[in-house]
């Protein structure tokens, strides 16, 4: 793609079926995980309007997030602007699904990541299938837990949300019942005949809808080695105020037990993009204090200090490196956790300059449509 706003083939990317009182969206770009583009929001906006809607993805995945090799490219072009415009679109319908006043249902029938995971944790249900496989991986690549992430990452048992959030790892359909992530969950054999008769349901409110889902949900449980079987151990190393607290908590783990999820935990930590982690455990320590308005708001911020490349350049740099040459060999700036300064990581929440604009969130499209319920 040459630009996140090039409409060519933009219908095609989402498409749109409709049913007797309601709309069924799917993400139509399997060859590159439905990863989102700036005309795919903009259509997904449009889509929603004041109905019942439910939406899933073609192919293996229902939403990779982004488009941040798209992204990459058009920073590399000096192409900003496009970039922002992306941001703004995304953060807003993240907003928009969160306070939408009809039932809104997610498949998450497979890879469910980034911002993926907030087309789906911010409606009203999600449907979580033995296919699925969820994560908040941004850190990894010189970025940050964003679109209300830092937000329903806050908002999980204990400190999982800074685990999550730090090392992008994955949880399965099982677990993201047992967190609260997923809704429901159903076998991925029985959605053909749950979405026929969603199309042809008239179902307009909350409880209606969750009669209808429980109806076809089966109660399951995560496997003995699920990452929620090591609440006591994830919650003594994460839950610290620091980096380097939480590494050397997870050192003393490895020193006094030798447990290999430790070593590997530790491991993901230390390739990850030391100015990345700092700024993504503050704002998830933040966000428990915030409301989803705020956490947006504040994520905005932050992207648009990462795309400026004023203090580091590691969001182009993890892109290029893992998604597209592929070497992953990435060169950290700063390389390490001790050339983190405060200021560089205060940076990050404050506004870049006077003259750039803040998020704006449809407050106001929301008070109109309640208006008129």
């Amino acid at each position: 793609m040459s630009s996140l706003n090039d409409c060519n083939d933009a219908d095609n990317m989402v498409l749109v079926e409709e049913g007797a009182s309601s709309r069924t969206i799917i993400l139509n770009r399997p060859n590159v995980l439905n990863a989102l583009l700036t005309p795919m929001l903009t259509n997904l906006v449009k889509a929603t309007g004041l109905l019942v809607f439910y939406t899933k993805g073609n192919g293996r995945s229902f939403c990779a997030g982004g488009d941040v090799v798209t992204l990459y490219r058009l920073l590399s072009e000096g192409r900003v602007e496009e970039c922002k415009e992306c941001f703004r679109t995304f953060y807003s319908l993240m907003y928009r699904l969160n306070t939408y006043l009809k039932p809104h249902v997610a498949i998450m029938n497979g890879i469910t990541m980034g911002g993926g995971a907030g087309l789906s944790v911010h409606g009203s249900f999600c449907i979580a299938t033995e296919k699925t496989v969820f994560a908040i991986p941004e850190v990894l690549i010189g970025s940050h837990p964003d679109a209300g992430a830092s937000y329903y990452l806050s908002h999980l048992p204990g400190h999982l949300g800074e685990y999550l959030g730090l090392t992008g790892g994955r949880l399965s359909g099982e677990e993201l019942l047992a967190c609260g992530f997923a809704t429901h969950y159903i076998p991925s054999a029985r959605l053909p005949l749950i979405e026929e008769q969603l199309r042809t349901l008239a179902v307009h409110d909350f409880s209606a809808m969750e009669t209808f889902l429980a109806k076809h949900s089966e109660h399951v449980y995560p496997n003995e080695n699920s990452i929620l079987h090591r609440v006591e151990t994830l919650n003594k190393c994460f839950g610290h105020d620091t980096v380097e607290e939480i590494i050397g908590a997870l050192e003393s783990e490895v020193a006094e037990t030798n447990d290999e999820w430790c070593i590997s935990t530790l491991k993901k930590l230390r390739e990850a993009p030391p100015l990345s982690l700092k700024i993504s455990l503050k704002s998830i320590q933040k966000a428990r204090f915030e409301t989803l308005e705020e956490c947006l708001k504040r994520e905005y911020r932050m992207s648009m200090r990462m795309i400026s490349r004023q203090i580091s350049n590691d969001f182009c740099e993890g892109v290029r490196t893992r998604l597209v040459e592929k070497s992953f060999a990435p060169k950290w700036d700063p390389p390490c956790l001790e050339q983190v300064t405060e200021e560089m990581v205060n940076a990050y929440f404050e506004r870049i300059s006077v003259d750039e604009p803040e998020l704006e969130l449809p407050n106001k499209l929301r008070k109109a449509s309640h208006a008129n319920v």
